[in-house]
């Protein structure tokens, strides 16, 4: 039976991270946000909003010149890179060197050897867990369950009947844009990719969590999410399965630590 380990460990390490960081940052974030957060009406506009990018980015009849592309995922990585650094040095003349550094490197080296897929993925988990930290404190308990539900059919539909999503991560691909995270699989041979909107969904769940539960409950929460993954994972690389919407994976795992610590908080009262 083939079965990868790589891919749920960077999963659950990043998310790790993600914690780490909004445990020392999530109240700077929230000051300088002025402690505003999502509505009922932001979160589903969110979601349309994404699901209406997919659309044209993967819609083969819109041709979207590659340069337009290019500019505006180079504007939010630019963006919340500097967002990040600045949170964390708060001297913007320090907060415009790493994004320059990122579109520096990007435009000179895209074409050569030095644009490595490992650059790559440290770009994409870098701006994965900024993106974590910065969003994390917008949503409540309430409006991160309509973000999951909403986020998820619009995964299963743009992934499975549409396919919309995996045309548009191609495109992207082709044009070298840290948008996914790709690595070797372990003990099987081979590669398996999973979406920065993943990721965030990942991190975002797990700093609700842990602001719900506790700090130890949202990492438990990061392992169990982690283990799903692993396990349903398995599941399509046996069955030869290629795209699916990961965000159920996710979300499996979540839920699987939530009903847990439901159950064992029911056994402990009896």
């Amino acid at each position: 039976m083939k079965f990868d380990v790589s891919l749920p460990l960077v999963l659950f390490l990043i998310t790790a991270a993600v914690l780490f960081l909004y445990t020392k940052f999530g109240e700077k974030v929230k000051s300088l946000l002025g402690g505003k957060e999502f509505t009922t009406r932001h979160t589903v506009l969110l979601v349309v909003a994404m699901g209406a990018m997919i659309t044209v980015l993967g819609w083969t009849i819109i041709q979207i010149p590659d340069m337009a592309i290019m500019v505006l995922f180079l504007y939010a990585y630019s963006m919340m890179l500097f967002l990040f650094t600045y949170l964390v040095v708060p001297k913007w003349y320090l907060a415009v060197l790493t994004p320059a550094l990122f579109i520096a490197l990007y435009v000179l080296y895209r074409d050569t050897y030095l644009w490595t897929p490992y650059l790559m993925n440290l770009f994409a988990i870098i701006f994965a867990i900024c993106i974590s930290v910065y969003m994390g404190g917008l949503f409540s308990w309430k409006t991160t369950t309509l973000f999951v539900v909403l986020l998820t059919l619009m995964d299963i539909v743009q992934v499975l009947i549409t396919g919309f999503m995996v045309e548009s991560s191609k495109k992207m691909i082709a044009l070298q844009l840290p948008v996914m995270i790709i690595v070797p699989t372990f003990p099987s041979e081979g590669y398996i990719m999973l979406g920065l909107g993943d990721i965030f969904l990942s991190g975002l769940l797990c700093i609700q969590t842990m602001q719900k539960y506790g700090k130890k409950f949202g990492l438990v929460s990061a392992g169990a999410i982690a283990i799903v993954f692993l396990l349903l994972e398995t599941i399509l690389i046996n069955y030869n399965v290629g795209f699916f919407p990961a965000t159920v994976f996710v979300i499996s795992g979540w839920l699987t630590a939530l009903g847990a610590r439901y159950l064992f908080r029911s056994l402990s009262r009896l």
